[in-house]
């Protein structure tokens, strides 16, 4: 009869610490601050105007889809496309694009890696309370062994995932 109630009274003691457990560690991770405000359900996102003057086709087109799929997959809003009738509204900008030497050799001093940098700018306005959300700009850049033209695309498609991830999470954070 013994072991009956030692058996017993390390359940408790095992239930008592996994609910202590439980409660302390609720504090460490919440959800909130990380949904949008519930009377945002449409928003619009005009294609990016490009201020780099980077001369890449379909820039433009490329990371305004990157955006709008991060919205239709990972958020409950709809992509609008007539302004007018959005809830919100997100517009871009690509300010700059830059490629530039990120490691030099030791021996020649020519470079090694470059460095390809995009930085975007977004503006998110809820129209429905006609206030701006928020005015920022987001930087993503990515490395790549100089003379690769596939590497350096992929830098190139990396820093716009980054920039975009970025513009993203800011949109859907901090409610």
């Amino acid at each position: 009869m013994r072991t009956i109630e030692r058996k017993s009274g390390a359940g408790v003691l095992l239930a008592v610490l996994l609910c202590l457990s439980l409660g302390v560690l609720q504090g460490c991770y919440s959800l909130s601050g990380a949904s949008l405000p519930p009377h945002l359900n449409r928003v619009a996102v005009p294609l990016f105007e490009d201020a780099s003057q980077a001369g890449i086709a379909q820039f433009r087109e490329t990371i305004t889809r990157k955006v709008t799929d991060k919205i239709e997959s990972q958020s409950s809003l709809s992509i609008e496309s007539d302004p007018t009738r959005a809830d919100a509204l997100l517009t871009g900008l690509i300010l700059s694009y830059t490629d530039e030497p990120s490691q030099l050799g030791s021996t020649t001093e020519r470079a090694v890696t470059n460095r390809v940098t995009i930085v975007i700018k977004g503006e998110f306005e809820d129209r429905v309370k006609n206030t701006l959300l928020f005015s920022q700009s987001f930087i993503g850049f990515s490395d790549y062994s100089v003379g690769s033209f596939s590497a350096q695309q992929a830098a190139i498609t990396n820093a716009m995932d980054q920039a975009a991830d970025a513009l993203f999470n800011r949109m859907v954070s901090n409610w």
